[in-house]
Parts: structure tokens; C-alpha cells; sequence
């Protein structure tokens, strides 16, 4: 089910669509992919929204830094100075968060109208980035499909093809609090991570290409434990690169029971912690756990890789499931 939920300065219309199934109501909008809602019920049968997201248009043109909910691309994460190499060609892009490139740059896809397909149990966003879109190269077709399971899991689906050499790397930026969206502070939120290593940031927040070990650092989440702030740092996931969704996080809130697990095909995973979240919101409303590539994988070899070529399918999938108890 669609409705219209507003008009951009350009006359675009931006539409707003419904998936509701197992007790789970997303509402999703053309305008950047928006997850605008996402209501689950609490241990005691009670509904609420657990995603941070504004009630009209108006809200997220006006506040777009935070990305609330969006469809995150071409590159997710930063990309140091602006630039990086492929096949012995500098690619520059603009340096959005200076020094470096974040999220795609200025227009980015959460700032973009994507076509919406209605699907089984879903909808299908898609759209063409040309060749040069915010200095990336190669155009690339690329499209990400919503539905809700049988249960209730959201599964976010991506793919892209591309007619010359480019990288990418696409998310989800979400915020959650599973106290309800408006219910204050998420950092009382208890995380569990499968992941045995991080990868330590500079003070511009980019990667210095070491892999280090959680054990003994305020980074081991692979007991369950309360988050609290200061995180915005990509995790190793100690599964790699799968073909298909595995389990890799657990959050949960005590207050309310409700819990979610997150299972992707990525090898890493950032947590923000939302620290420098903004009125009309407060530090550490939501928590974001955003399924990725690393960070400025582009300029780092050693890591997996983000390139994507002419003849190949770029797939990536993250399921987002939930409970309570």
C-alpha cells in the first residue's frame, strides 16, 4: 500500500509505502529508501515504533546528516581524502566530511527518488547512478528489495551491475530503540557481537589497516553486555563474507523484552552509538548497526574487497529479525 507523503522543491513526488505482516508494520519511503518506521511489539503484546525517523518530509530535507534510516551508498562509511585508486586511475570524490567522502558524498542515495516496485511481501526500490554520479565511475544499475517474512524479519536485499570498473558498498543506516522511538537515551541497550576483532580509526575516524583483537578492550561485545557511547567503529565479523545471511548481533532491551538479531552476508558491522545526534533528537537515542565493507576498503588492499566489474553481480543482504521475551 502507497500514499503520497510529500513534494521536493524540484516537483518530485515522494511516496510513502506499507508492509505489514506477523504483527510487524514498515513503512518505507521512495525519497533515499527510507525506513521511516518500523513497529514490533513488546513482551507484553505493546506496539511501538523502534527506529528514529521524522513524520514528514520536511523532517529529514531539513536534517539530513544523521542519514535517519536510509539507503546508504554507493560507498557506505568513509573513504579517506576523497579518493582512491583502480586500475591505476585516482578517482576523486567530493570530501562531504572533510577529510574524507562519507556515505556517497553530498547527494548521495539517501538523497535520491528511487523507483518502487511492489513485490511479494515487499518492494523493490531501484535506481541508475551514472557514470561520474558524486566522482564515482561506471554506471551502475542497482536496486534494493524490502519484504517482511513469515515471522516478521525484515530482509533488506541489495544488488548492482556496473558497465566499467567501480566499488561499492551499501547499508542501512537505521537507528534503533527498542524502547520506543522518543523513549530517551539507548545506551542501556545490551549488545552481543560475533566478532573477535575491530578495526582501530585515526582521529578522522578512518582505519589505520590494523585488525585488532577485542579481548581485554571496552570492544568485546561477544558477551552480551550494556553498549553505552563512544562507538563509531567497524567490527571484524569473524564469518567473513558469506552467500548467504548469517547471525551476527543481538540487541536487546530489558525494559521492554523486545529483541532484535541482525544476520548478513557482510563481513563487518559498524556501531554508532549516535553520539552526535542533534535536536530534535539527543545523543545516544538510537544505536546503529550498520552491515558493511570496511571502512576506505578502496585504499586498503588487505581488506575485502569492494571493487565490482563489468560481467559481475554485486549481492549483499542483511535480515533484521525480532522478539521478545
Amino acid at each position: 500500500m502507497s500514499e503520497h507523503f510529500g513534494t521536493l522543491s524540484d516537483g518530485t513526488e515522494v511516496h510513502r509505502w506499507t508492509l505489514e505482516r506477523a504483527g510487524v508494520r514498515v513503512r518505507v519511503l521512495s525519497y533515499g529508501g527510507i525506513v521511516q518506521s518500523l513497529e514490533v511489539p513488546d513482551r507484553d503484546g505493546r506496539t511501538a515504533n523502534v527506529v528514529l525517523g521524522f513524520a514528514d518530509l520536511d523532517g529529514y530535507l531539513s536534517h539530513p546528516g544523521p542519514y535517519l534510516g536510509a539507503l546508504i551508498g554507493r560507498y557506505a562509511n568513509r573513504i579517506a581524502d576523497g579518493r582512491f585508486p583502480l586500475d591505476e586511475v585516482t578517482h576523486a570524490l567530493e570530501p562531504n566530511n572533510p577529510p574524507s567522502s562519507l556515505h556517497g558524498g553530498v547527494h548521495g542515495f539517501d538523497k535520491r527518488v528511487w523507483e518502487v516496485t511492489p513485490v511479494e511481501h515487499g518492494v523493490r526500490l531501484s535506481r541508475v547512478s551514472p557514470h561520474g554520479e558524486e566522482g564515482f565511475p561506471g554506471r551502475l544499475e542497482v536496486s534494493a528489495t524490502y519484504t517482511l517474512s513469515p515471522d516478521g524479519a525484515l530482509g533488506i536485499a541489495y544488488e548492482a551491475v556496473t558497465d566499467a570498473p567501480t566499488v561499492v558498498n551499501l547499508t542501512n543506516h537505521g537507528y534503533f530503540n527498542l524502547a520506543g522511538a522518543g523513549s530517551g537515551n539507548a545506551s542501556g541497550h545490551e549488545l552481543r557481537l560475533a566478532a573477535s576483532r575491530f578495526t582501530p580509526v585515526d582521529a578522522d575516524l578512518i582505519p589505520t589497516g590494523s585488525l585488532d583483537e577485542v579481548a581485554g578492550t571496552r570492544f568485546d561485545f561477544r558477551e552480551a553486555r550494556k553498549v553505552g557511547a563512544g562507538y563509531d567503529h567497524n567490527f571484524v565479523l569473524d564469518k567473513g563474507v558469506t552467500g548467504s545471511p548469517e547471525q551476527v548481533a543481538e540487541l536487546y532491551d530489558p525494559s521492554t523484552g523486545r529483541a532484535l538479531t541482525v544476520a548478513t552476508t557482510e563481513p563487518g558491522l559498524q556501531l554508532y552509538t549516535a553520539d552526535h545526534l542533534t535536536e530534535p533528537f539527543a545523543p545516544g537515542d538510537g544505536i546503529a548497526l550498520e552491515t558493511q565493507h570496511f571502512p576506505d576498503s578502496p585504499n586498503r588492499p588487505e581488506f575485502p574487497t569492494t571493487v565490482l566489474r563489468p560481467g559481475e553481480v554485486f549481492r549483499s543482504e542483511t535480515v533484521y529479525g525480532f522478539a521478545a521475551r
